[in-house]
C-alpha cells in the first residue's frame, strides 16, 4: 500500500480487508463495500483483477430471479430437441469463485437465502455493494453475518491506492490460545455481538494478519486489526471501558535492580481483555456510533426506508417472475415463461395431434407477469395547538415535518399536519412531499384556545381512511397531553369531551391504522398513556421532544405497518 491512503484509517483498513478477502475469499465468505462512487469502483476493479486469477467472478443482475440463480429450463434447446434441457444457474457457473451483488440493500429475501446457503457450503464468496443512504439501510442480515469484512468508503476521497497481491497462498499463523479466544469473545460480547460467526471470522483475520507479517503466532496487534476489520463495524452498543487503576506508590530502587525490567513486567500484567475492549471502543466507525446513540441501529438487519406496505400488482413494481393466468385487463403476457412452460410437451402434443405445427400452446401454458410494489406511506401529525405551550409544540412538529419531507422522494412518503385548537381542527398542510410547499404553509402557525382533542382525532382518522383508499399506508402521530375540554360540537364540557375522545380513539383502533401518542407535557400524564392504549398505538413520553427524536420514534412505529 502506498503512503497516501495509509494516512486515511478508513481507506487503510478497507485495503487490508480487501487484501485478506482476495487472498482467501472462501475462508472469509464475503465483504461489504458501502459508499458508491469512483473510490469503490476502483477498489472493486482491483479486487476483481486479483480474484479472476483464482476462479470465476460473476456480477449478479439486480432483478435476478430464483431460476436465473439456481438454473432451469434452456428454452431454445428444449424447443429444438423436443425434450427438457436444463441450463446451469448463476451459482453453478460461479462455483469456486465470487459473486458481485450490486445494490445489495435491495436484494429479495429468497435470493439472499439461496446466496447464504451457497456461502455456508463454501460454494461461492460474495462482494456486497451497499448503496444505502440511511444509517440502517443495509444488505440482509443473513448475508452481512456471513461476510467477514464491512468497509465504509463513503467519506474516502483519494484514488491514489493499489491493492497488494500475493501469488502464493499464505499459511495462517498458529491458532490462538484459549485465553486469547476468551478475550476475543468477551470483546464481541462487549460490543453487543452475540453470534459466534463474527468471533470465528475475527480469529481467522488475526491469524491472516500475523501470516502477512510473517509472524508464527498471533500478536496483540493482530487481534486489534481483526477487531477493527470484523467486530467494530458490527457493534450494536458502546463497550464499557474499565477505568484504569491508580498506579501503586513507587518504591525506591534497590541497589542492583533493573527498573526497565520492572516496567516490562508491569506491561505484561495488563489484561488482554481490557486491551482488546479499549481497542474496540476506539475502532467503532462514526456512523455506527451515531446509530447507537440515536437508537436507530438494529442488529437484526437493515431496512429500506419508510416506504409503505408491500402489495402484489400485475402492472408495476419489482418483478417477481410470472404465474399462471390469462393476459388482459392490465395483466401482461410473460412470453418467455409461457414458451418455457409449453416446451417440454411439444413432442407429445405433435405426436398426439398429428399436426406439424411449429408450436402447440395450450391455455394451461399461459403465464402473466407478476410484480410487487411498496405502497406510499403517509405520516399525519395531529398537534395540540391550544394553551400557552402551543408555539413550542408546533415548532417541534414543523421541524419533524421538514425532516421527513427532506427524504420524502427516497422513502416514498408524504406528510400532513393537522392542528386542533379553540372549537375545532384545521388542516394546516394537506398530504404532500413538497418541502417548499410545506415551508410556505407552515410559515404562520396559529396557537392558543381550548383543546378539542376529539375533533383533531376525527380529522386525522378521516384523512387516514382516505389515504388508505388511495393505496397509502398511514401513520397517525398525535402530539398532546391527552386532556380535552372542548366537545365535537364546540362546547366547553370536559367530561363529554373526554368521552368523545374515547369513542373516536376506539374507531381509530378498529381501522388498524398505526398510531403513536407523543406526550410532550412537562411530566408524563396518565391521560396521554390512556389515549395511546385506546388507540392501540404506542405511547412515548417526550417532554423535551426534539424534531429528530420525534421522527425516529414515528418511523419505528411505522415499521409495524411496513413489515
Amino acid at each position: 500500500m502506498k503512503e497516501g491512503p495509509a494516512a486515511d484509517p478508513a481507506m487503510a483498513d478497507s485495503l487490508l480487508a480487501a487484501q485478506l478477502f482476495t487472498l482467501h475469499p472462501m475462508k472469509f465468505g464475503g465483504i461489504v463495500l458501502r459508499g458508491y462512487g469512483p473510490v469503490r469502483d476502483r477498489l472493486l476493479d482491483l479486487m476483481t483483477a486479483q480474484l479472476a486469477k483464482q476462479g470465476p467472478v460473476l456480477r449478479m443482475p439486480i432483478n435476478v430471479d430464483t431460476e436465473q440463480l439456481l438454473g432451469g429450463l434452456d428454452l431454445t434447446e428444449t424447443l429444438s430437441r423436443g425434450r427438457a434441457v436444463l441450463r446451469p444457474g448463476l451459482l453453478a457457473r460461479a462455483a469456486g469463485g465470487v459473486v458481485i451483488v450490486s445494490m445489495a440493500e435491495r436484494i429479495a429475501p429468497d435470493i439472499a437465502a439461496h446466496l447464504a446457503q451457497a456461502m455456508d457450503h463454501r460454494e461461492v464468496a460474495v462482494i456486497l455493494l451497499d448503496d444505502g443512504i440511511e444509517v440502517d439501510e443495509a444488505p440482509p442480515a443473513v448475508l452481512r453475518e456471513r461476510a467477514a469484512f464491512h468497509c465504509d468508503l463513503t467519506a474516502v476521497r483519494t484514488l491514489d491506492f493499489e491493492l497488494d497481491g500475493q501469488e502464493a497462498p499464505w499459511r495462517p499463523a498458529r491458532a490462538p490460545s484459549k485465553h486469547q479466544r476468551q478475550a476475543l469473545a468477551a470483546t464481541a460480547a462487549a460490543l453487543g455481538i452475540h453470534s459466534m460467526r463474527p468471533v470465528l471470522m475475527a480469529e481467522q483475520s488475526a491469524r491472516a494478519s500475523a501470516a502477512l507479517a510473517e509472524a508464527g503466532m498471533v500478536r496483540t496487534e493482530d487481534f486489534e486489526t481483526a477487531i477493527r476489520l470484523v467486530l467494530a463495524p458490527r457493534a450494536t452498543r458502546r463497550p464499557e471501558v474499565a477505568e484504569p487503576a491508580p498506579p501503586p506508590p513507587a518504591e525506591p530502587d534497590q541497589p542492583g535492580e533493573d527498573s526497565g525490567q520492572s516496567e516490562e513486567q508491569r506491561q505484561q500484567d495488563v489484561s488482554l481483555d481490557d486491551l482488546l475492549i479499549e481497542a474496540a471502543a476506539a475502532s467503532i466507525p462514526q456512523h455506527i456510533l451515531d446509530g447507537i446513540d440515536r437508537g436507530t441501529l438494529r442488529s437484526a438487519g437493515g431496512r429500506t426506508g419508510s416506504s409503505g406496505q408491500k402489495e402484489k400488482s400485475s402492472k408495476r413494481g419489482r418483478p417477481l417472475g410470472s404465474k399462471p393466468g390469462i393476459p388482459g385487463d392490465g395483466r401482461k403476457l410473460a412470453l418467455i415463461d409461457t414458451l418455457r412452460a409449453a416446451a417440454p410437451w411439444q413432442g407429445a402434443r405433435r405426436a398426439g395431434s398429428g399436426s406439424k405445427q411449429t408450436l402447440h400452446i395450450r391455455k394451461s401454458d399461459l403465464r402473466i407477469r407478476h410484480y410487487e410494489q411498496r405502497r406510499e406511506s403517509l405520516t399525519i401529525f395531529a398537534v395540540d395547538a391550544s394553551g400557552s405551550s402551543a408555539l413550542s409544540r408546533l415548532a417541534e412538529a414543523k421541524g419533524a415535518v421538514e425532516l421527513m419531507l427532506a427524504q420524502a422522494h427516497v422513502k416514498r412518503s408524504q406528510v400532513a399536519l393537522i392542528a386542533f385548537r379553540q372549537s375545532g381542527s384545521e388542516i394546516l398542510l394537506p398530504p404532500t412531499r413538497s418541502l417548499t410547499r410545506a415551508r410556505r404553509a407552515l410559515g404562520a402557525l396559529p396557537g392558543g384556545g381550548g383543546t378539542p382533542l376529539a375533533a383533531g382525532l376525527l380529522e386525522a382518522l378521516m384523512m387516514a381512511d382516505a389515504s388508505s383508499k388511495r393505496g397509502q399506508t398511514p401513520t397517525i402521530a398525535i402530539l398532546t397531553d391527552g386532556k380535552a375540554n372542548v366537545t365535537l360540537a364546540g362546547d366547553a364540557d370536559r367530561s363529554t369531551a373526554m368521552r368523545e375522545v374515547s369513542e373516536v380513539s376506539k374507531r381509530v383502533a378498529a381501522t388498524g391504522h398505526q398510531s403513536i401518542v407523543i406526550d410532550i407535557s412537562p411530566r408524563p400524564r396518565e391521560e396521554a398513556a390512556q389515549l395511546a392504549s385506546e388507540l392501540g398505538g404506542r405511547y412515548l413520553a417526550l417532554p423535551r421532544a426534539g424534531s429528530a427524536a420525534m421522527v425516529d420514534a414515528i418511523e419505528s412505529v411505522g415499521e409495524g405497518a411496513r413489515a
